[in-house]
């Protein structure tokens, strides 16, 4: 895993070739480690390092991550292609995450430093 800290801003960018996000306690760990390592409060990563379960909101893992973000006052952007998943309520999920100010899906890591950047 590579932490990249975006100049001038509280953004950390993750780089992986593996999976980081496989469960809760993974993504608490990483939340610790650039919180550690960085003191960024916004994390930009690839879906590319997320695990599929995230993806099916039935799972509940989506939800439980996304919450302990909330908690440890986290803000995230996931970018990459989310063309292949066909299920309604995932595409109302991301479409009502991108119109907050915590959460963001978006196709490239250009947009989600341009959402992170924007929110407060």
């Amino acid at each position: 895993m590579n932490i990249e800290h975006l100049e001038n801003t509280d953004i950390a960018v993750i780089s992986s070739d593996e999976k980081l996000i496989v469960d809760v306690q993974s993504a608490l760990d990483l939340v610790m480690t650039v919180k550690y390592e960085t003191g960024d409060t916004k994390i930009i990563i690839s879906k590319s390092a997320v695990c599929e379960e995230f993806f099916i909101l039935s799972s509940g893992m989506a939800g439980e991550i996304l919450q302990k973000f909330i908690n440890y006052h986290v803000k995230i952007a996931i970018y990459g292609d989310y063309s292949q998943y066909t299920s309604k309520p995932l595409k109302d999920f991301i479409y009502e995450s991108n119109n907050g100010n915590d959460f963001f899906f978006v196709s490239t890591k250009e947009e989600a430093i341009q959402k992170l950047t924007e929110t407060q």
